[in-house]
């Protein structure tokens, strides 16, 4: 009968994924991450009322981090992708209500909250894009995705700390929650499929030690990994000591968030360095870069508390030159791991940001005791150096 017949649900077509696609989810995780990043090292200043201590702090939940990050392919191994994706979101949320509780305890699970967020959602983007991009895009890609995250990371910072010292907490962090909504709600609409080689499965999942020892056994992926972590070293630096510069020498707290948004919004030359590594290789245009963050962080540390303005100016200067590493540098990663690895491959590279959040403020904690704010952009001067050593004497010509 004509009344048994069941017609069709028609659904709008997901878009063709591409640079585009990828670029939109990550342009709106920034903004959610992005609106309160100068927010919170002033919100633990206030809490602490001591630089060295802020440093411990982001130590102890950098720790956490870490280990999240090294388990974190049992969840994509157990679970579909796609709510291991949605799982990240959610944290960004949570984390943004437990900072409203103004109480050390409050913070703490916030920070780590956010670094859950951060993690997950930054594995599972990586793995939908190698998925979905040919290698030979993967450059590209890069380049458009960080630029588009440019708006994100300019506007977020130095918006909320307005919010922040204009309306209060609840405003700041409900910027979070608002963009995370909008985040979750895109990601759904563009109906990402998982990979068959990573669906997951009933074997049993790997020993996250086992998928370590794996990735330190292939040098490729060993550079790839001290590329990542040096320019991600400098990110943490600037995001959390250059604004404590600010409000310790008396410039206040809206004037680190402008440095902060101002070096984010370096982020649209993106592009160009995209551009610039496929036409002089990706090898000289990094190594070059490395050499330049090396002598502008000399030259803030040389500035230091003395001239915070000047330290903020080479601190932008040498946000310029980290830009190239942002757009070209997860290439090397994504040319070199093998497919079938890329769920345990991709969450040991991601190690990269919860180490680069641990140790330069282990290290910056030492050096806090017995010298100025200066010192902490000098010693990440000398690292900067390495890594451009190391990428220039074994990074592949043909990158």
């Amino acid at each position: 009968m004509s009344t048994q017949v069941k017609h069709p649900i028609w659904l709008p077509a997901a878009p063709q994924p591409g640079a585009s696609t990828f670029a939109a989810l990550y342009a709106l995780e920034s903004f959610a991450r992005a609106s309160v990043s100068s927010v919170i090292p002033i919100q633990a200043y206030e809490l602490l009322l001591n630089e060295q201590r802020v440093s411990i702090l982001y130590t102890f939940v950098a720790s956490i981090g870490l280990s999240m990050t090294v388990l974190s392919p049992l969840l994509v191994q157990r679970f579909a992708r796609r709510w291991v994706y949605s799982l990240g979101v959610v944290f960004l949320a949570v984390g943004a209500a437990c900072f409203l509780t103004q109480t050390l305890v409050g913070q703490i699970g916030g920070m780590v909250f956010r670094v859950a967020g951060a993690t997950v959602l930054s594995i599972t983007l990586n793995l939908y894009i190698m998925d979905h991009i040919r290698k030979t895009d993967f450059m590209r890609v890069e380049s458009v995705r960080m630029a588009w995250s440019m708006l994100g990371w300019t506007i977020g910072p130095t918006l909320g700390v307005v919010l922040y010292t204009r309306f209060g907490l609840v405003v700041a962090h409900g910027v979070t929650v608002i963009f995370a909504a909008m985040l979750l709600v895109l990601f759904w609409y563009y109906r990402l499929g998982d990979n068959p080689v990573i669906r997951p499965g009933k074997t049993p999942a790997a020993n996250p030690l086992r998928n370590i020892r794996r990735f330190a056994s292939q040098p490729r992926l060993r550079l790839a990994w001290v590329i990542a972590f040096g320019r991600s070293c400098f990110w943490t630096t600037f995001f959390v000591y250059g604004p404590i510069l600010m409000v310790v020498t008396g410039e206040g707290s809206l004037a680190g968030g402008l440095l902060v948004s101002a070096g984010n919004a370096l982020l649209f030359t993106a592009i160009g360095w995209g551009h610039a590594g496929a036409r002089f290789g990706a090898r000289n245009v990094m190594a070059g870069c490395f050499l330049a963050m090396t002598a502008t962080l000399f030259a803030a540390g040389w500035a230091g508390e003395a001239h915070p303005l000047v330290a903020g100016a080479f601190l932008l200067v040498c946000a310029f030159f980290t830009i190239s590493l942002d757009a070209l540098g997860s290439t090397a990663f994504m040319r070199a791991v093998r497919a079938w690895e890329r769920p345990q491959m991709t969450a040991v590279y991601r190690t990269y940001l919860d180490l680069s959040d641990l140790l330069p403020p282990l290290v910056y904690s030492i050096i806090l005791g017995f010298f100025g704010l200066g010192s902490v952009f000098t010693t990440l001067g000398i690292f900067t150096a390495f890594c451009g050593w190391l990428t220039w004497r074994y990074l592949p010509k043909s990158m």
